[in-house]
């Protein structure tokens, strides 16, 4: 892939922008809350789209259409099952306890519903993940650019890690916030042209579905036997491992797209961040899994529509996750190259700035001021603040190369996001929906559903990975250990919170108000029209979803 003049132009472009960003609203930054926080003055449409694009990362736009091209259709079950019930949950029944205990952050709502040792553990496991996941984005993006266009990796990592540190040491929070609108745009009309024009070369989705093996092009009907289908998982996995458990315990916990909701102007706008967000969350498919099902379908021989075909790799293999960055040096020519890989750059920075932003405010919140500095001015906090941000940085850079000695690196870190968010989802139902439900009995779970985790990891094997204890339940593909794993891990946690509640004693109600569901005045908002409240904005949502699983059932 070679990039001319005006390939180069487009991403020193979109370089500068980010960059003035940070250094307009850097203004408007006198507090460690406006700093940390937004000081909760972001408009609902820069959160709705910023909730959204906190999550299209590297991962999402990569890996969906490796998956895509791996798996077909069916990759469209991490948005019709595992995004949209979430975050229609989290908008009606979850954001009004976290908006409205004046938490600033998750960990802090555990640490006013349960007590100090339940938040240091999340607090303590979140920062860590969110510093491993920055690093993996900031090692993809080097690694993608060494290959594709083979500038000098360690190059790519110093100037990608320097422009996100410039931007977000500038402007904080809102800078990354108002990037990530700008990265969300600038993804979509990247890659919209691509699946057009891709469409149309492999002869419209008619073709596509006359020339693949139907396994590829329907999303439900061969669920019924693992055997049959390619990401080799019944149902009954799906629905509760990724539908349920990985999907709230993801979309309802992680402080890295709830930071988005909280920062709203109101609770009206906070409850509705993630229902409006959900609009184009389902139709993320046609940008990040279409593309995939069009290789794949492009690339067997029965089509023959062209000269395209998706990398192999050393084994002779199809090499998944060059899919899409093949696809755009297949398709673009210059000036419109040079947007697909900035579309690709905006991805991984995105990823990255949204975990360094939701680490600094953990870290500075949760654990400095929590335990080493409790009553400091508000200034010292800023300060401290925008220090976190600079070593987070430093420590990604760090985990970047640590990354670049780790085979499957993708793979492992899900699996960790699966020991880590399914037990503490939980913890949060329990917490929020059960006033019985003791400090103990939070942490004592969170504990259990990771062993529980590690455990299942280490008696299952899946494609050469787990079975580390002992391999006694074979499973086809990396997935679906991925989903079972999870599913272990949430019943550890909630069976034993509900047992240790039992045992030990619970809060006075007078302290749980604002905190749990039955102990909580139900506030409806004060929108008088029926499509700006949360329920039936969210009821439409889940309709339109159910439908759309209908039709590529």
């Amino acid at each position: 892939m070679n990039l001319h003049f005006a390939d180069y132009l487009v991403i020193l472009i979109y370089f500068v922008f980010v960059v003035a960003v940070g250094v307009i609203i850097k203004k408007k930054i006198t507090s460690s809350n406006d700093f940390l926080n937004s000081n909760k003055s972001i408009p609902l449409w820069i959160t709705s789209i910023a909730f959204i694009s906190a999550n299209l990362g590297a991962q999402e736009v990569l890996g969906m259409v490796a998956s895509g091209a791996k798996y077909g259709i069916m990759t469209v079950h991490f948005y019709w099952v595992g995004a949209i019930f979430a975050m229609v949950f989290l908008g009606v029944f979850m954001m009004p306890f976290y908006y409205g205990s004046k938490a600033r952050s998750v960990p802090e709502y555990l640490f006013l519903r349960f007590d100090e040792k339940t938040r240091a553990l999340n607090a303590l496991t979140f920062a860590a993940m969110t510093i491993f996941s920055s690093g993996i984005s900031l090692y993809a993006l080097a690694k993608l650019l060494e290959v594709i266009l083979h500038w000098n990796f360690d190059l790519c990592i110093w100037i990608a890690a320097g422009i996100v540190m410039a931007y977000t040491l500038l402007g904080g929070l809102t800078s990354a916030v108002y990037n990530e609108v700008l990265q969300f745009f600038l993804i979509v009309l990247g890659l919209s042209p691509l699946v057009i024009v891709a469409l149309q070369d492999a002869g419209g989705w008619d073709t596509i579905k006359t020339n693949l093996e139907p396994q590829l092009t329907h999303a439900w009907k061969y669920m019924g036997d693992a055997d049959a289908n390619p990401m080799g998982i019944h149902f009954m996995s799906l629905i509760f491992g990724l539908g349920f458990v990985m999907s709230f315990g993801y979309w309802c916990t992680d402080f890295l797209v709830v930071q988005r909701a909280m920062i709203a102007k109101n609770m009206s706008a906070a409850q509705r961040t993630p229902i409006i967000a959900a609009i184009p969350k389902m139709f993320m498919p046609l940008i990040v899994v279409l593309p995939g099902v069009i290789a794949i379908a492009l690339t067997k021989s029965a089509l023959d529509s062209g000269d395209y075909r998706i990398p192999t790799d050393a084994t002779g293999g199809y090499d998944y996750t060059m899919t899409l960055p093949s696809l755009i040096a297949h398709y673009y020519p210059s000036g419109l190259l040079g947007v697909g890989i900035t579309a690709l750059i905006a991805s991984f920075m995105s990823g990255m700035a949204g975990n360094v932003t939701a680490f600094n405010a953990v870290f500075t919140y949760d654990i400095y001021q929590a335990y080493f500095f409790k009553n400091k001015s508000d200034k010292h906090y800023l300060n401290v603040g925008k220090l976190v941000t600079l070593f987070g940085i430093l420590f990604s850079i760090g985990t970047a190369y640590i990354a670049a000695s780790f085979n499957n690196i993708n793979d492992f870190l899900q699996l960790v996001f699966s020991f880590v968010n399914g037990p503490l989802f939980a913890t949060f139902l329990l917490g929020m929906f059960w006033k019985r439900t003791t400090g103990h009995g939070a942490f004592w779970g969170l504990v259990a559903g990771t062993l529980a985790a590690a455990i299942t990891h280490g008696l299952t094997i899946a494609e050469g990975k787990g079975g580390w204890i002992s391999p006694i339940y074979p499973i086809s593909s990396g997935m679906g250990q991925a989903f079972i794993v999870a599913s272990f891990s949430w019943m550890a946690n909630f069976f034993t919170t509900i047992a240790v509640s039992l045992v030990t004693k619970p809060k006075p109600d007078e302290e749980l108000r604002g905190l749990v569901y039955s102990l909580t005045e139900k506030v409806y908002g004060t929108e008088k029209r029926w499509y700006l409240k949360p329920a039936p904005l969210g009821i439409i949502l889940l309709v339109i979803t159910i439908l759309l699983n209908i039709i590529f059932f």
